[in-house]
């Protein structure tokens, strides 16, 4: 049978606020009565524009939310720090905040730096971070216990659009860069081998609502070429008290 998670997503407001749409949308999901406008306005951002998955972590890790996000960015995490198998969800073997302040001593860049940064604070906050093999039973895992999964991927290669030059993002299949962007996956069906998606752009370029289908195929090539705009990541996010199980579509 399918999982599929009822979760109601705002239209994003301009084209760098895909990240705290989608954490609203999480909230709301969890029950909370928060606005918009708060979110977008006490997240931080990027200089360059964005946020990134492990800011929104932390807002949530200041609400008094349990976080844990599932990275696939080795830009910054190198494999050996997590433990491998299936019984292990990918945990840490090392002390990450030790690595990732050793590793800011040898590497530089605006991205580079704002994430180190927000993972050591996220860490601090008591948020934990893993590296497990993307497959269907990541998905599976927190869907089928009816808790949703904000991912950070590549826009640029699930809309199959070009990539995007300038301070204006224009379209640009020569100059541009790829993009990045956020949603919400709601959903698995396991015999279609396909996902459900909340998206915070409306109109998007693939399909007529914000709340679609995609093949897996699709968005794991999405979720792992974000490592371009650093990202690459699911991040779950669930209240401390969180008791019931949250409403499902049959």
């Amino acid at each position: 049978m399918p999982a599929r998670l009822r979760l109601e997503i705002h239209p994003q407001p301009d084209d760098t606020t895909c990240g705290p749409t989608c954490l609203h949308a999480v909230y709301r999901f969890w029950g909370e009565d928060i606005a918009l406008d708060q979110v977008i306005r006490e997240t931080p951002r990027l200089e360059s524009g964005g946020t990134l998955a492990v800011m929104l972590a932390c807002h949530a890790l200041r609400r008094g939310y349990r976080a844990r996000i599932y990275t696939f960015n080795l830009q910054l995490f190198d494999p050996t720090w997590f433990a491998r198998g299936d019984l292990s969800e990918g945990r840490a073997l090392v002390d990450l905040r030790a690595k990732l302040a050793e590793q800011a001593r040898w590497k530089r860049g605006e991205r580079f730096e704002a994430a180190t940064r927000s993972y050591l604070e996220f860490l601090e906050l008591g948020g934990e971070l893993c590296m497990e093999d993307l497959g269907a039973d990541v998905l599976m895992r927190y869907l089928h216990r009816g808790i949703p999964m904000l991912t950070g991927l590549s826009s640029t290669y699930l809309y199959g659009m070009p990539r995007e030059y300038g301070p204006h993002d224009v379209p640009d299949d020569v100059r541009g860069e790829p993009a990045g962007h956020f949603v919400v996956l709601t959903g698995y069906e396991q015999d279609e081998r396909l996902v459900q998606v909340a998206d915070p752009l409306f109109p998007n370029p693939i399909a007529p609502a914000q709340n679609y289908l995609v093949a897996k195929k699709k968005l794991v090539g999405a979720i792992l070429l974000g490592i371009l705009t650093y990202d690459a990541n699911f991040l779950v996010l669930e209240p401390q008290d969180a008791q019931s199980s949250p409403p499902t579509f049959p």
